[in-house]
């Protein structure tokens, strides 16, 4: 039914339209994923001005219509992020946080902890440019991401038969560690890497633990099976 909504959201991506409008994807705090066009945006003088860049954080009115696309009538900044940009490590991090999140997130029913999740890596990116945009925080935010869609992998037992010890690789089809006696299928995943991907759910975001380049290759490969497994859902790699 047309009529208007307010919406405070995430821009994830911006695709030229037009001569001068823009396809917005964007991720909300009320209305999960949704889809909207800003028109005459690519303008000088848009009254929009830079408020709709990717990776700001926004507060907006949206007309509905007939279209499955909103028209955005209205558009206040929250947090523009801008500091973020000044770093590329830290645009390309934000980049995959918010592709993770369209991916994984597709539909319209609000998930709150999904967007204050990627709020929250945003903010870290701004403040703390390329020093902050490293593999260990992203795949940590990838983690959290996980358990917010249910797809949190096992790692306290064997996710096939319970046992609690000799925990030496993972599987993503049964969605966690295993045993091994269970580990047919599965990759080897080193005592690093496992107390990495614990130390990552339990801690909050700006205190991502530390690990080795090979672990932190197999709690990304690790990441990347559940996800393709259990989701059928492919993300980008956390890292170029």
């Amino acid at each position: 039914m047309p009529g208007s909504l307010k919406a405070q959201a995430v821009v994830l991506r911006s695709m030229r339209y037009g001569e001068a409008d823009r396809i917005l994807h964007l991720y909300t705090l009320e209305h999960g994923r949704l889809g909207a066009i800003a028109k005459g945006v690519r303008r000088t003088r848009s009254r929009f001005g830079g408020r709709l860049e990717p990776f700001s954080r926004v507060d907006l009115v949206l007309h509905q219509g007939r279209s499955d696309l909103l028209t955005v009538t209205g558009a206040d900044a929250v947090a523009p992020f801008h500091r973020l940009r000044e770093s590329a490590e830290a645009l390309d991090a934000a980049a995959r946080a918010c592709d993770a999140v369209s991916r994984l997130f597709e539909d319209s029913d609000p998930h709150p902890p999904v967007f204050h999740l990627l709020c929250n890596e945003l903010a870290l990116l701004d403040a703390g440019g390329a020093q902050a945009a490293t593999l260990g925080n992203q795949l940590a935010f990838r983690l959290k991401l996980l358990v917010a869609a249910g797809l949190n992998p096992q790692l306290g037992s064997c996710a096939t038969c319970g046992e609690g010890d000799h925990l030496t690789g993972f599987s993503g089809a049964a969605g966690g560690v295993v045993c091994q006696s269970c580990e047919g299928g599965a990759f080897a995943l080193g005592e690093e890497a496992h107390a990495f991907m614990v130390g990552a759910l339990a801690a909050p975001l700006r205190e991502a633990p530390t690990a080795s380049p090979r672990a932190l290759g197999q709690a990304e490969r690790a990441l990347r099976e559940t996800v393709e497994h259990h989701a059928n859902v492919r993300l980008r790699a956390a890292a170029p």
